[in-house]
C-alpha cells in the first residue's frame, strides 16, 4: 500500500527541541549577592525560521535577559532555543505563519523553563517570562514589511 490517500494531507510534526546556545554571565560575583535591591530586568527577543531540507524547518527563538542595578550588570542570560519541525503539504503562503506563530508557541514554554532554571542556578530568584503572543508579533512584522515594501515601490 502507498501513502497516496494521505499524500495530500497536511503534515506537521516536532522532530527535535533543543538548547542551541546558552550563555550566563554574573560579572560582579560574589559581591553582587550582597545587594538587597531588586535589579531592573530587560528582555529582548526575536525568532526566525528557515528551511533546512525538503519539508524540514528549523525555528529558533533568541532571548537576552539583562538585569542591572544602576549601571552595574547583575547578570546576563542569552539563550537560543530551537526546534526542527516537519511541515509538508501546507500551502507556501501558510508556511511563514507556521514558522512564525505555531512553532514559536511550541518552543516558548521550554525556553521559559531554561531561562528560569539558568537564573535560579546562578543564585538569583527565577525570571518568569510572561506569555508571548506570537501571532500579534507575526502580524506586526508582516504589516511593517508590507509598509516598507509599499514605501519602497514607486510608479512613474
Amino acid at each position: 500500500m502507498s501513502e497516496q490517500p494521505q499524500g495530500d494531507q497536511p503534515l506537521f510534526s516536532i522532530e527535535k527541541l533543543y538548547v542551541k546556545d546558552l550563555s550566563l554571565e554574573v560579572p560582579g560575583a560574589p559581591q553582587v549577592y550582597r545587594e538587597r535591591e531588586a535589579p531592573q530586568v530587560d528582555v529582548s527577543m526575536n525568532n526566525a525560521g528557515a528551511a533546512i531540507s525538503d519539508g524540514y524547518y528549523e525555528v529558533v527563538i533568541n532571548i537576552t535577559i539583562t538585569a542591572k542595578l544602576k549601571d552595574t550588570t547583575v547578570f546576563l542570560v542569552e539563550v537560543a532555543y530551537g526546534g526542527v519541525f516537519q511541515v509538508r503539504n501546507v500551502p507556501e503562503s501558510e508556511i511563514e505563519m507556521v514558522l512564525g506563530v505555531t512553532c514559536p508557541n511550541i518552543l516558548f514554554p521550554y525556553l521559559r523553563e531554561v531561562v528560569s532554571d539558568t537564573v535560579s542556578r546562578a543564585g538569583f530568584p527565577p525570571v518568569i517570562l510572561h506569555p508571548m503572543n506570537f501571532e500579534a508579533i507575526y502580524q506586526a512584522r508582516k504589516q511593517q514589511g508590507d509598509a516598507q515594501t509599499k514605501a519602497g515601490t514607486t510608479t512613474h
